[in-house]
């Protein structure tokens, strides 16, 4: 049995983000696609999931800033991103002010790694909104 069948579906999502990759899940029963991942399609209940790479482009549905004084880091973005597959995620836009993401504007993901740990963020695509 290989490494990645003998974790559990979220240290598999965990590890694929340390190594730079982001993926979803889509289910082969139904043709859903699954974020955050899970052992079960929750549209069906199938347990015919398996990891898929997202295009990784989507839209902004919903933002707000969180305020921190500059000495804990500054103003960040918290934003709620439906990804083009048909999932939504929290995340950040990163790539700009907080206070200037805008619902509906449109982002791509993107993966960083720090100490081990992944992450996904969005950048902004140039255009704007969709």
């Amino acid at each position: 049995m290989s490494e990645a069948q003998t974790l559990g579906i979220q240290a598999q999502h965990q590890a694929a983000l340390a190594e730079g990759r982001f993926l979803i899940q889509r289910c082969s029963a139904c043709g859903q696609h699954i974020y955050f991942p899970r052992d079960l399609c929750p549209h069906c209940g199938s347990g015919d999931v398996a990891f898929a790479e997202p295009k990784g482009t989507g839209t902004v549905y919903s933002t707000t800033v969180v305020r921190r004084k500059p000495d804990a880091g500054g103003d960040y973005n918290v934003a709620l991103i439906d990804l083009d597959e048909g999932v939504r995620l929290m995340s950040c836009v990163d790539n700009m002010a907080p206070t200037e993401v805008k619902i509906g504007q449109r982002v791509k993901a993107k993966v960083t790694v720090a100490n081990g740990t992944g992450r996904v963020l969005f950048d902004a695509v140039s255009g704007g909104s969709a």
